[in-house]
């Protein structure tokens, strides 16, 4: 009976010394894991240390830092090939502009004078290729400053609605002239976000620009009263690989050859700054792109301008 007491003593000591080991190996995991998430989420030279002086979770710790800098290396190198980028983006398109405008004036003086034929007709297609030119060129300026001044922009309580059917209107002819009648939903309900106007505008605008270059022909936009905006229409030429792609920067695909592929990158940047998410589907070829900005509670509309337009039936099209 002795030695049977003095066998449970043993393990009884050898469980308790195994306890502690087990909750020392879990309060080292946890160090490591809170200090792995708190290393990815700021940019600090500072690198994980445990409590422990296990030696397996020393090594793993030696292991992660090892990693992190190499990660961090590697990210600094990224930050500066970014702004470099933004940097080289914005001189060249700065650059390319003053050129451009001379262009655009000498051609205007030359449709003055007169002319043959054949040289009427080289004369207009230089006129298209260099309008092209300064709408890309101009799309390249935009991205650089909306990368560069992010943290200057104004909220201010806007419309979902109005800003909505104006941005529909502006591209009427547009439209029209693709044969696209849009089918519009759009609540009575007044929907206010605390946003930044002209940038929603802009996010809008290119959404539709966006239609414009990939719709079959159909085109449908909708505003939910939790303040989503979607935008859907038949896209045949488009496959899941390039949708997956079509927020990248500089991304084009064959039927949008006059783009520089900046137009869905510029949205998803605004809408971000704005506090919004916005994403993209492809199903049964059809390209939803919804947005959706965080409800903000509005105490008074006493303040809201809203300018006197007339409704998108106008147009002839319903809502």
């Amino acid at each position: 009976m002795l030695w049977l007491g003095i066998l449970c003593a043993i393990l009884a000591a050898m469980v308790l010394i195994l306890i502690i080991k087990i909750a020392i190996l879990h309060k080292a995991a946890n160090e490591i894991s809170q200090g792995m998430t708190k290393r990815l989420e700021q940019d600090t030279n500072t690198l994980i240390s445990v409590s422990t002086r296990d030696r397996t979770m020393c090594k793993l710790a030696d292991h992660i830092n090892k990693e992190l800098r190499i990660l961090r290396k590697e990210r600094r190198r990224f930050q500066r090939g970014d702004q470099e980028l933004k940097e080289a983006i914005t001189n060249i398109s700065h650059d390319l502009r003053t050129p451009l405008t001379a262009i655009c004036g000498y051609l205007e003086l030359l449709e003055k004078e007169e002319k043959s034929k054949d040289a009427a007709r080289y004369l207009f297609l230089i006129e298209n290729r260099t309008a092209v030119l300064k709408q890309l060129t101009e799309e390249l300026f935009r991205y650089s400053i909306i990368k560069s001044t992010s943290k200057d922009m104004n909220f201010e309580t806007v419309s979902l609605n109005r800003a909505l059917e104006e941005s529909i209107a502006a591209y009427y002819a547009a439209l029209k002239e693709r044969g696209i009648i849009p089918n519009i939903q759009i609540p009575e309900k007044k929907i206010l976000r605390q946003l930044n106007r002209a940038a929603l505008s802009r996010v809008f605008a290119n959404l539709i620009n966006n239609a414009l270059k990939y719709s079959d022909g159909d085109l449908e936009i909708s505003l939910s009263e939790a303040g989503e905006i979607t935008f859907t229409n038949s896209a045949s030429g488009l496959n899941e690989v390039q949708v997956g792609k079509l927020f990248d920067r500089f991304y084009t695909v064959e039927t949008a050859r006059k783009s520089t592929g900046l137009g869905l990158t510029i949205a998803r940047t605004l809408v971000e700054q704005m506090n919004g998410t916005i994403t993209v589907r492809y199903t049964e070829k059809k390209l939803s792109i919804r947005i959706r900005f965080p409800d903000t509670v509005v105490s008074s509309t006493e303040n809201i301008t809203i300018k006197n337009k007339p409704p998108l039936h106008f147009l002839g099209w319903r809502t």
